[in-house]
């Protein structure tokens, strides 16, 4: 069983057009050249790659040689979204997964012993916690949930046996934001590994690794693919030692990313920037009707000067995304009568598609949470997520505004 990635020890990923602008970068992912000359990156739909001969494959196994085995281990549609992604965050290189959660556990399980302790923002994605405390508890793992916008609770979670700290900014659905570069300064003192969940902001919003970061990591089935017809994750790391210590547990546990996968977030991943561009320019709009709507409680979107951490976003992000939680002054039986009001809006899980989704996250997301938890991490019951899309956003809020007629 490999050990490592099949590249020769010492060799970096190199990125395409390292000085190019972002969306060059995009368009012109990172890829051998293809013999036919083909345009985009194919798809090498192969399960195992013949060897020139015995010497080859067993340099190959050793790590000596760089070049693809297996299509578990490695795989060249598959290397081309990994350092891609790993170029735009600037990062050593990436490890592409099955399922963002399957990035987030490759995470945990390659970075966490029996008896360790981590941190995290309490309103991380719910599944995210769940992993922690239904499954990996049983293996000693103990956690930590804090507002980790607030660096003093931070600091006062920190444990002899504090190996990890998980931060995800903004946070889902409460949209916190956390300050990165203190945190990161926090886990250097304290020997720990900082993992930001980007997902939310993608690589044209916010950069972690910049900020200090040690690992950043992304369910692709959001922002990055942006179509809705891909689930996928991937993970990057700012060196090559935690490059080492990542992917031979994603290689193990098989949760890899399939060819076909890579090939159509490749395809998505190139109207990145001008996806969030439209949405979040529709999004400011949605939020300060909202806003200023007499049926509206609050509204928590990082774009408005509202938000608590507006000024923080201002510093640390190049934009403010296209997602919005708030609530109705109805509560809970005004949010279920406006989502079930919507005509164009579609209610489903999941965000960051060219779609504009609604959902409630007590019922949906977070239900795995317990009440008091979800309290705790500033998920109310009548609390609604919206994820806007690429729509005229004056039928958005034409959509909105009937739906809440009949709240």
């Amino acid at each position: 069983m490999l050990s490592h990635d099949t590249r020769a020890a010492g060799t970096e990923p190199t990125h395409t057009h390292p000085t190019a602008g972002f969306n060059t970068r995009l368009v012109h992912p990172q890829a051998d050249g293809d013999p036919y000359g083909a345009v985009n990156v194919p798809i090498y739909q192969s399960s195992t790659f013949a060897f020139r001969n015995a010497a080859h494959g067993a340099a190959l196994f050793a790590g000596q040689e760089d070049g693809y085995i297996y299509t578990r281990i490695g795989n060249p549609t598959i290397r081309a979204l990994e350092d891609t992604v790993a170029g735009l965050e600037g990062g050593y290189g990436g490890i592409a997964t099955s399922s963002g959660l399957g990035a987030v556990a490759a995470v945990y399980m390659a970075l966490l012993d029996a008896g360790a302790h981590m941190i995290s923002t309490a309103s991380v994605y719910g599944p995210t916690r769940g992993l922690v405390e239904q499954h990996l508890a049983r293996f000693g793992v103990q956690s930590s949930y804090v507002d980790t916008s607030d660096l003093a609770r931070v600091r006062e979670a920190i444990r002899p046996a504090t190996r990890l700290i998980y931060v995800e900014t903004p946070s889902n659905p409460a949209m916190q934001v956390t300050d990165l570069r203190a945190v990161a300064e926090i886990a250097r003192e304290h020997g720990c590994v900082l993992v930001v969940d980007n997902t939310f902001a993608s690589p044209y919003l916010q950069r972690p690794l910049e900020l200090g970061a040690d690992v950043v990591l992304h369910s692709v089935t959001k922002f990055i693919n942006g179509h809705a017809d891909v689930v996928g994750g991937i993970i990057v790391t700012r060196t090559e030692e935690l490059q080492r210590r990542i992917r031979p547990l994603m290689v193990n546990l098989g949760c890899n990313m399939d060819p076909h996968q890579a090939f159509l977030v490749l395809r998505g991943l190139k109207t990145l920037a001008l996806r969030i561009e439209r949405a979040q320019a529709s999004a400011m709009q949605v939020a300060r009707w909202l806003e200023t709507h007499p049926k509206v409680s609050w509204v928590r979107y990082v774009g408005l000067p509202s938000h608590p951490q507006h000024d923080l976003v201002r510093r640390q992000m190049r934009g403010f995304g296209s997602m919005i939680s708030f609530e109705l002054k109805g509560g809970l039986e005004a949010g279920v009568r406006l989502m079930d009001g919507v005509r164009l809006a579609t209610l489903a899980v999941s965000l960051g598609g060219v779609e504009t989704l609604i959902e409630h996250p007590a019922s949906m997301t977070h239900a795995g949470m317990s009440c008091e938890d979800r309290v705790a991490a500033g998920i109310t019951d009548g609390l609604v997520r919206y994820s806007v899309g690429i729509e005229d956003v004056e039928d958005l809020l034409a959509d909105l505004d009937q739906a809440l007629q009949a709240v």
